[in-house]
């Protein structure tokens, strides 16, 4: 489990507890309404948090919540990447903020928390899925934080009456080796 971590005189970042998620469901609610930063289109009720947040922690996978004078005003989490196990090594990240507390460094701050947390875990490369246009903000704080792009989807949504780009965006925490990986899917594809 992660440590919290005081960032600051005035901010604590701090692993998500149950307590937190209301907080976290009000602050998700006001992209989900107002952004194109996420493609979902109802928010979900508080009970969704609890159960991500129990599903991200039961994997080993980090939730993190930035706390100012005991309000939470922001969250992090990493999340599988894809359902299928090959992707196991892989998450996607996830970075919001109460939009009262934008430009104040939270962003940054639980970005570099949520990226030290992950590369304690046997996760190897962190993914960014970025609406573009419309999260410039987003893009610059993970390019800050040593993210690369990684390409492109073109109009693959669309909310409030407009087509949305992704931009994917890559973070590798372990080096990939060179060598084949050992183990039961290594030997099973060799050749007889």
């Amino acid at each position: 489990m992660l440590a919290p971590v005081t960032v600051d005189d005035r901010r604590l970042i701090r692993p998500a507890t149950p307590a937190d998620l209301e907080d976290v469901a009000g602050i998700y609610t006001h992209y989900v309404r107002h952004t194109v930063s996420t493609f979902e289109e109802t928010p979900p009720p508080v009970a969704h948090w609890h159960e991500r947040l129990a599903d991200l922690t039961g994997r080993g996978l980090p939730f993190l919540v930035a706390e100012v004078s005991g309000q939470v005003v922001g969250y992090a989490y990493a999340a599988p990447w894809r359902p299928k196990p090959a992707y196991r090594h892989t998450a996607e990240n996830s970075v919001y903020l109460s939009p009262q507390h934008l430009g104040r460094g939270h962003g940054t701050a639980l970005l570099r928390a949520l990226v030290d947390a992950c590369a304690r875990t046997e996760l190897r490369q962190l993914v960014a899925v970025i609406a573009s246009p419309g999260n410039d903000a987003s893009t610059a704080l993970h390019r800050r934080l040593g993210f690369t792009d990684a390409g492109r989807l073109a109009a693959v949504g669309h909310k409030h009456g407009r087509w949305i780009d992704t931009l994917l965006m890559q973070l590798t925490l372990v080096p990939t080796p060179t060598t084949p990986v050992e183990g039961p899917a290594a030997t099973s594809a060799a050749p007889q």
